[in-house]
């Protein structure tokens, strides 16, 4: 940070915000109109969504003109999550705020606002907030805090370069975001046509069977696992409804494991476990490491492979809606498992031509969601480098 001057919010930007004198409610919030009203709830990627923004009257917008909306501002919440950046892009509109965000514009040349709108997005403002609220329960940035925020910045050359550098990478996550979004649509659409016949892969023929679950397998699921018989470590993960298709937070002895498994009711390698309650009919595909369920809470298919294979169901399960009975928390019972009917190919050979193809896109969906998790990596590593001046633009 060699010569990098110091750049203070209360010195060398206005700060704006809708006074509360003013008064604005949430029963003025209007569904269509010609002037936009930015929430907090509108940032979205670092912009304005400006498709979720409701709207005011005139009156409303002309009523303060420190908070009418200006390309290249930027916003900050002030409630609820505070410290949330938003930078405008596009403004087709007119538009104002309402009382829970803060306009910030440079008011010299020693700053240029799309570099403020990064510092905004980075730790050494989250640094400042985390100091702000430390021991407290804080849901608000008043302006008497905010406006001794403090920052290095080089000149405004360097800063528009660094901002470039930054955006450049912010637009190939966007790309990669649309085009993961674009290819998750394809495949859903493929799926919807593949899965129930309606388009027949070159080569096959014959008549579907609309086949119910109960008459291809037996609803399954682990003997329960009581509290006191789980530990924060330990031998063997223990997947409960909340840790469901993530890492799992307990664990069980090997011992109790094994004593179970030669027992009780257990998932073979492939096979498809389904949550029954929470959210109903997320699936995981069993890898045969071992691991236990929670009792009826997550349930699986004891199929025959010779009528429909492991990994068909898995894509079936992605299209299906999901029965349930009306209760005060929403459960798939065994008795809906097998009542819900679906459409198999009448050879194996075709529903293993269909996977490939279904799996086959999620590979490709996979990389391209491992490229943007990679790229979101770097630009968190530029950010550190540059922001702070430990690496310098040529």
């Amino acid at each position: 940070m060699v010569n990098w001057q110091e750049i203070n919010i209360g010195n060398d930007t206005t700060l704006k915000a809708r006074i509360g004198w003013q008064g604005l409610t949430t029963r003025e919030y209007k569904d269509s109109g010609d002037y936009y009203l930015v929430t907090g709830t509108d940032f979205e990627n670092g912009f304005v969504n400006w498709d979720s923004c409701h709207f005011v009257d005139k009156w409303r917008f002309d009523q303060d003109k420190n908070i009418q909306i200006k390309i290249n501002d930027v916003l900050i919440t002030k409630d609820g999550t505070i410290g949330k950046a938003g930078f405008v892009n596009t403004l087709s509109l007119p538009a104002t705020l309402n009382s829970g965000v803060f306009v910030i514009r440079a008011n010299n040349n020693k700053l240029d606002q799309k570099y403020l709108y990064y510092i905004f997005t980075s730790k050494i403002f989250d640094d400042f907030l985390n100091r702000l609220t430390a021991g407290s329960t804080i849901n608000h940035l008043y302006q008497k805090d905010f406006i001794h925020f403090s920052f290095k910045a080089p000149k405004i050359k360097e800063q528009k370069a660094i901002a470039k550098a930054l955006n450049d990478t912010d637009e190939l996550i966007t790309t990669l975001q649309k085009l993961i979004s674009k290819k998750e649509a394809i495949k859903q659409g493929t799926m919807q046509q593949l899965l129930i016949g309606k388009k027949r892969l070159d080569g096959f023929s014959g008549e579907w069977e609309e086949k119910r679950l109960g008459d291809i397998g037996n609803p399954t699921m682990c003997k329960r696992i009581m509290k006191y018989q789980t530990s924060n470590f330990g031998d063997v993960p223990f997947y409960k409804i909340g840790t469901f298709g993530k890492e799992a937070d307990s664990y069980i002895s090997n011992e109790l494991f094994f004593e179970f498994k030669t027992k009780f009711s257990f998932p073979k390698k492939g096979d498809v476990l389904i949550s029954a309650s929470g959210t109903i009919g997320r699936t995981v595909v069993f890898d045969g490491k071992p691991s236990y369920f929670q009792d009826s809470n997550i349930v699986w298919i004891d199929n025959n492979e010779k009528i429909v294979i492991n990994k068909y169901l898995d894509f079936m399960y992605q299209v299906t809606k999901w029965s349930t009975e009306d209760t005060t928390i929403a459960r798939l019972y065994n008795d809906n498992l097998k009542n819900i009917s679906i459409m198999i190919p009448p050879t194996i050979k075709e529903q293993q031509a269909i996977t490939q193809i279904l799996s086959d896109m999620d590979n490709e969906i996979e990389k391209l969601k491992l490229k943007l998790s990679k790229t979101k990596a770097i630009k968190d590593g530029m950010m550190s480098e540059l922001l702070t001046g430990k690496t310098r633009l040529i």
